[in-house]
């Protein structure tokens, strides 16, 4: 039996063994997936352990991201381009790959709910790991328009100039500047922390909004949005499932069926409220 885990810190209410389990249901392949709370501190231990007692792959979620690309021996170009890593699959060399399929979950589950980038206005908030994840993805959708605006700037700048070679991305240094938007982004980690990311609400007038959060972490962001004249807004369960359906291709070259874990864990949330 082939043995998998998401590892971070916290990491116990990650949905990730039950999308995981579900997609292994469905494609009838046996395997275990497990939660195992990794700190920093023990994240080359823990994942040493891990491959050597048998494991063949871990999801990676913070603030484990960039300890995931620095350890493997290979990375894909998306791990490359994030400088960060979200899967990591141990090969029959006993080398381990780290790859990064947050920006193909996003693009995937934006197309799912119908949004379209190409040709867009795009406004993506926050400069950490999600976003560095997710922008080659974005700007390989071809928008019209791709800003970052940032709390820090520096922090924006860097990360614009990392990805300058992929496509045209401006910095955006003040929300009040009166631009619109047909697509909003939010990346930062204000929602998980319950507060509001630095920006003005007049930015929501007219566009589409997405909070890679999911639940109620997202709920804030979301009904904000709507309350000042978002057009809609989506939370990221969704990213969630896609990125799973990408790391789980990556692990066993099976493509899973997403919609019926989409409608599961649709339900689920929305009894939970």
């Amino acid at each position: 039996m082939m043995r998998f885990a998401v590892i971070g810190d916290p990491i116990e209410h990650s949905l990730s063994p039950t999308i995981h389990k579900t997609f292994a249901e469905q494609c009838d392949i046996d395997l275990t997936y497990e939660h195992m709370r990794v700190t920093p501190e023990s994240f080359d231990d823990d994942v040493n352990e891990f491959f050597s007692a048998g494991g063949r792959g871990l999801n990676v979620t913070q603030p484990l991201k960039t300890l995931a690309f620095n350890y493997a021996e290979l990375v894909t170009d998306r791990a490359m381009n994030a400088g960060a890593a979200n899967t990591l699959k141990f090969l029959d060399n006993d080398m381990v790959c780290a790859d990064n399929t947050d920006g193909e979950g996003l693009v995937q589950d934006l197309q799912e709910l119908g949004v379209s980038l190409n040709g867009k206005r795009v406004l993506l908030l926050g400069a950490g790991g999600a976003a560095r994840g997710s922008l080659g993805a974005l700007l390989g959708e071809q928008p019209e328009a791709l800003f970052i605006h940032n709390r820090t700037e520096a922090t924006a700048l860097q990360l614009i100039n990392n990805y300058a070679r992929l496509g045209k991305v401006d910095l955006l240094e003040s929300t009040t500047s009166g631009m619109s938007f047909d697509v909003i982004i939010n990346a930062t980690s204000a929602s998980l922390h319950g507060v509001r990311p630095d920006i003005n609400h007049t930015v929501f007038k007219g566009a589409v909004c997405y909070d890679m959060m999911y639940g109620d972490n997202a709920r804030p962001f979301t009904k904000w949005a709507l309350a000042n004249g978002a057009l809609a807004a989506h939370d990221g369960l969704g990213m969630l499932i896609e990125q799973a359906a990408a790391s789980f291709m990556l692990w066993h070259d099976i493509q899973p069926d997403t919609a019926p874990v989409r409608r599961m864990l649709s339900q689920t949330q929305a009894h939970s409220r």
